[in-house]
């Protein structure tokens, strides 16, 4: 299995503070790689690091729910989102090595299809408890569960006409084409009259995230209207 070069140790918030400190905490995760190097980056599909329509700031991330990286960063990432008021928007990169995380990632998928709320709140309860699923009939009894929960059952047959894996494998197209090459891959992306186009950031580290969201924040705030006699 190939190993990234930095450890993770977790972080935590201090209150309503932007900064982020490393927590002490002996869970150690690495970024996760598939087992073919992707090709460089090479920004292909570029325009896809965009914020969503009505949007100005958002974070694209590119995940795989069985990386333990990704179990790490992903309750920051929910908790700027929530302070920064943007989209998140998130895709699938699966790793292969992982065995069952593509089962996860369209279980996602069909959730979506309920209520996009959902979804999301599925990957983040799958995040939370990734450490006690190690099998497939693991994530089989946590995503019958959540689905009881929340007054649904799951269906013999997610997916019968393999339609929402195509969603995924899209996902996963779409992230090597930008040259996603580890999970997550995150970027916080931007656009607004100050400038034409879009632009983005790569967060390489997720103690950077606040600053870059305050930077993107500032930068797509509209300027203040003028007076007719300024």
């Amino acid at each position: 299995m190939p190993h990234a070069s930095k450890r993770y140790t977790g972080f935590f918030f201090a209150g309503l503070c932007t900064a982020l400190m490393l927590a002490t905490s002996t869970t150690v995760a690495f970024a996760q790689f598939p087992d073919k190097p992707q090709v460089p980056a090479n920004m292909l599909a570029s325009s896809a690091l965009k914020p969503p329509t009505g949007s100005h700031v958002a974070i694209v991330e590119f995940d795989d729910l069985g990386c333990p990286m990704c179990a790490a960063w992903n309750p920051v990432l929910m908790q700027a989102a929530a302070k920064y008021h943007v989209a998140w928007v998130r895709h699938d990169f699966l790793i292969s090595y992982h065995v069952w995380s593509r089962t996860a990632a369209v279980d996602a998928r069909w959730f979506d299809e309920k209520s996009p709320k959902l979804g999301a709140d599925y990957r983040n309860a799958i995040f939370a408890d990734q450490s006690n699923i190690a099998t497939q009939q693991e994530l089989a009894d946590c995503t019958a569960r959540y689905a009881q929960q929340h007054g649904l059952a799951m269906p013999f047959l997610v997916d019968p006409q393999g339609k929402l894996l195509n969603k995924v494998l899209a996902d996963c197209h779409l992230g090597t084409s930008l040259g996603v090459h580890e999970t997550p891959t995150v970027w916080v992306v931007t656009s607004g009259s100050h400038a034409p186009g879009y632009s983005f950031v790569r967060v390489n580290d997720i103690r950077m995230l606040y600053d870059y969201l305050d930077q993107a924040v500032s930068a797509t705030k509209p300027e203040p209207k003028r007076g007719k006699n300024s």
